[in-house]
């Protein structure tokens, strides 16, 4: 089995839809996904998910089922830095979050206070049941940290969602802390991500990525990526989002 886990195109955040470059890079991401044979898509209830998933179900004239669990990954917490409100869970200053070893084990990162508090393991638990429910719907049953082969398929599943939820999916995949790639990877907008199950004794399979953030369609096309989600590669760099 493949899955493809897709990101949205570049967003209007404060309409939560797609800006004009965002429904550009949806119609280069339809050109590539028409020529997928795909058995399934799931898409975020959220709206620039949804239009992102549109150009390509329409060309296909097929559905996604919505799933409230591929929404944006919701978990806030007090962030050391910030004392005026709460905060998403995956975006703090590097000087902070690396102080903390726990953060980069997959089996201790939801352990500081700041985590317990904000019931973050909670929500992400969350998503990881309702990803594993979905799977062995596809007939892949986990057990431990594998999954067991009720029904062998090399079907392609496609996911239309967000890149912090995306990080919470491969975190569980490939049991990986979630701290780790949130702050050390970016899947621009549009970006494909590509994993497949390996059956190397029968009847168990583990997941491996073959390929993270992949924008070739846009490349292809001279659309240069998005830098929604990224920050300054230097600081005194004008007009890149510094925080």
């Amino acid at each position: 089995m493949k899955l493809l886990i897709v990101r949205h195109g570049d967003p209007d955040y404060e309409h939560d839809c797609l800006t004009e470059k965002g429904w550009r890079e949806a119609a280069l991401l339809a050109d590539r996904l028409v020529r997928v044979e795909a058995a399934a898509y799931y898409v975020s209830p959220l709206r620039r998910a949804r239009e992102t998933a549109s150009i390509t179900l329409e060309r296909l004239h097929r559905t996604a089922e919505e799933c409230l669990w591929l929404r944006e990954f919701v978990a806030p917490i007090w962030r050391p830095d910030v004392s005026d409100r709460k905060m998403i869970p995956w975006d703090w200053l590097p000087q902070d979050w690396t102080r903390e070893e726990r953060f980069f084990h997959p089996d201790h990162w939801f352990a500081p206070e700041v985590m317990a508090e904000g019931r973050v393991k909670e929500a992400y638990d969350w998503v990881s049941g309702n990803m594993d429910a979905l799977l062995e719907r596809h007939g892949y049953r986990r057990e431990g940290r594998l999954y067991h082969v009720v029904e062998p398929n090399n079907d392609t599943i496609v996911f239309f969602c967000h890149f912090g939820l995306e990080c919470v999916l491969l975190s569980h995949l490939l049991h990986i802390s979630p701290m780790a790639l949130w702050h050390g990877a970016c899947a621009a907008p549009t970006s494909v991500t590509t994993l497949v199950t390996e059956e190397r004794r029968e009847g168990m399979a583990s997941f491996r990525m073959t390929g993270f953030g992949d924008i070739s369609h846009l490349y292809c096309a001279n659309e240069p990526p998005s830098v929604s989600g990224r920050f300054c590669e230097c600081w005194r760099n004008e007009g890149e989002r510094r925080d």
